[in-house]
């Protein structure tokens, strides 16, 4: 076989495996962004500080989402939170660790669709839309300050934030470990693949952090081998009212969230963002729905 033959047989293999990536990387997009974890992380999830309610809510397609409530002991009404979890994140640790993270504040921490006990599949419209639902709800108990309701999102969960907060009236803004954009993300990882024409599930955090008027507090883990600190940078660029940027020792990608210091600082920032706004009268507490 002569040379140019060969030249040409080559590039066709490269070729027909380069189509074969691509083609792949398409059609299984959704199991690259999203790993749905069906058991519980905390089989019975309970609030030392809290009155703990498992809470079914459908949403608006009538998709059942399953998760929980927590709210303060004392009379209300009180601050409040939204947690979205990260790509492969079960939220029934939130639970557990609610005393420490959310003192004195509501928490409503939902299973995305197809996590935990929540049904449906989950990708980025559906998401955003239930998320903005969740923050509906919550808003509409009568012993939630709905003028004092905060988001906060995990990694992947940091996108759905952010976007919810563009949509709502947030309080303030908390994002662990966020990111630019999963198409950035992903162009980094697939170099060569025209990832721009195949990603459905984009996550443009970039698009909207300019959009947000609430005070916004980043961290960072001090390894992040998934979001890599130069992908945050260009979303602080853009956000317009920076809290704080800090940085967690001895932190990575995973146990982030669960430090303790960690806890206690997300703790410190929304109970003293929560304490610089009037809050609300006292009302009777009301008793939600359970599952």
């Amino acid at each position: 076989m002569s040379t140019s033959r060969k030249v040409a047989a080559a590039v066709g293999v490269v070729g027909f495996l380069w189509a074969g990536m691509v083609s792949a990387i398409a059609a299984g997009q959704r199991k690259l962004l999203f790993n749905p974890t069906l058991v519980r992380e905390v089989q019975s999830p309970r609030s030392s500080a809290h009155r703990t309610r498992a809470v079914v809510l459908r949403a608006h397609d009538g998709t059942r989402l399953a998760g929980w409530l927590m709210t303060p002991n004392t009379p209300g009404p009180h601050p409040a939170v939204v947690y979205f979890g990260g790509r492969s994140e079960e939220v029934s640790w939130v639970v557990r660790d609610a005393g420490n993270l959310f003192p004195g504040m509501a928490v409503l921490a939902m299973n995305y669709r197809g996590y935990g006990d929540s049904r449906g599949e989950p990708g980025e419209e559906h998401m955003v839309e239930d998320g903005c639902m969740l923050f509906d709800w919550l808003c509409g108990r009568r012993n939630v300050d709905k003028g004092r309701v905060a988001v906060i999102g995990r990694s992947l969960g940091s996108g759905v934030a952010v976007q919810v907060a563009k949509e709502r009236p947030a309080h303030s803004v908390v994002l662990i470990t966020p990111y630019d954009s999963i198409l950035a993300l992903a162009q980094r990882r697939f170099r060569g693949v025209p990832v721009s024409y195949l990603l459905r599930h984009r996550f443009e955090s970039i698009k909207y952090a300019s959009l947000l008027s609430a005070p916004t507090y980043v961290l960072r883990a001090a390894s992040d081998d998934v979001v890599p600190h130069m992908h945050t940078d260009v979303l602080v660029s853009k956000l317009l009212r920076v809290h704080m940027d800090e940085t967690i020792p001895e932190s990575d990608h995973m146990n982030i969230p669960y430090l303790p210091a960690t806890q206690q600082k997300i703790a410190h920032f929304l109970t003293t963002q929560f304490t610089l706004t009037q809050p609300l009268q006292p009302v009777p507490d009301d008793t939600p729905t359970a599952a």
